[in-house]
């Protein structure tokens, strides 16, 4: 990682060569057992929900510090080094890239297992692992496509989630970090941070503190009855063309219905004048089944089976446009590596925590049974990182 600098996370293409791949595990094992030696699983759990500390760590192992490889090679690394050793690291790691990561859940189950964590506690910890995949490609809603899932834990039970989404459009890639001890609320802003190197101008983001009033009034749709939320879904697909601006529609009952003005300044863009409202029998099947089970609240709404980017996007809409219930359109990416800078444009690089996570990461290569060249050339990837 870089202590000064600024650094790019743009997406790439191409394998990670053997020979580097082999010495990322080395090195890898030998930083787990420093750093668990010192800290202790439950804190290297908690490091590793940290973006800057995770990326960090990446160019210890030498791996492309700019490259979105960083985070699949690395988890998988590290998920290597200690194949066969979890018990004694007390730590395991489920999913990865890809195929792997729809793996995570049959993982954890069986890691539940091995360790006699208890049924219920091995279902807590998949269920946590299903919800953050869900949140971060249903109520995140920035463009970037998840392809890589891992989940962390350790025996005590501590957890975190390190996910990638990418954006081809954009060429970028972006990470999602989780921490079960900051998350108090599995919808409701539980990212430890978000590593990305574009900050996006509008970004659906339902998990945020200002979408608070769409997550209840969501939650309230559903609860009003599949006649009464299908009424205001079909006021969308007839008239979302029109939504520019004022205007008074009859609901068919001689009854009139006022919009929100979107010509406001507030309202300068809204993804219903894109959005493609015409009849879909698979969303109308999923609001269908969404009603009938009635769920208690947004987080029990967003686990349900079927419930996806579409149809809270269709529930959001609904509630903003009709009943003024609008939620945030604010990027919640809070690392942006190409963007924070010594120039403090568009804000201060955090100094304390780089210099606390060099100091940290490189107390733990000293510890390790790497040779004296070994860890010279570790120290110095740290320290110099991109400048």
């Amino acid at each position: 990682m870089i202590q000064r600098g600024i650094a790019s996370f743009g997406l790439d293409s191409g394998r990670c060569p053997p020979w580097l791949f082999e010495r990322m595990v080395k090195l890898g094992r030998e930083m787990m057992y420093a750093l668990v030696s010192e800290y202790g699983p439950d804190e290297f759990v908690k490091r590793i929900a940290d973006p800057v500390w995770f990326q960090s760590l990446g160019t210890v192992l030498a791996f492309d510090w700019n490259a979105s490889g960083l985070t699949t090679i690395l988890t998988a690394a590290l998920k290597e080094a200690i194949r066969g050793h979890e018990r004694d690291f007390g730590i395991v790691i489920c999913g990865g890239k890809g195929k792997t990561s729809r793996k995570t859940p049959e993982e954890i189950r069986a890691w539940g297992e091995r360790l006699a964590l208890g049924t219920a506690d091995a279902a807590n910890l998949v269920y946590n692992s299903r919800m953050s995949a869900k949140v971060d490609s249903a109520l995140v809603q920035d463009g970037f496509q998840l392809y890589h899932h891992s989940f962390f834990f350790s025996r005590n039970g501590a957890w975190a989630v390190v996910q990638q989404g990418m954006n081809t459009e954009k060429g970028a890639a972006r990470r999602y970090h989780w921490f079960s001890e900051n998350v108090k609320d599995l919808v409701a802003e539980p990212h430890t941070g978000i590593a990305s190197p574009v900050v996006l101008n509008k970004v659906l983001d339902l998990t945020a503190r200002g979408s608070a009033g769409t997550r209840a009034m969501s939650t309230e749709l559903v609860g009003a009855g599949y006649a009464a939320l299908m009424k205001d879904i079909q006021l969308l697909r007839k008239y979302s063309s029109r939504f520019s601006r004022m205007a008074k529609f009859e609901n068919g009952r001689g009854e009139q219905l006022t919009l929100l003005n979107l010509e406001t300044r507030e309202f300068r863009y809204h993804p219903v004048i894109h959005e493609n409202f015409s009849k879909s029998k698979y969303l109308e099947k999923v609001l269908a089944g969404v009603v009938e089970r009635k769920p208690e609240n947004y987080e029990t709404l967003v686990s349900m089976p079927g419930v996806g980017p579409k149809t809270l996007r269709a529930l959001a809409l609904v509630g903003e446009v009709i009943y003024g219930a609008a939620p945030s359109y604010e990027d919640p990416a809070r690392y942006s590596f190409a963007h924070g800078g010594k120039d403090a444009t568009p804000y201060p690089v955090d100094r304390a925590t780089y210099d606390q996570t060099i100091m940290m990461l490189g107390n733990a290569v000293r510890r390790t049974r790497l040779s004296p060249d070994d860890k010279r050339k570790a120290l110095g990837r740290l320290s110099g990182g991109a400048q």
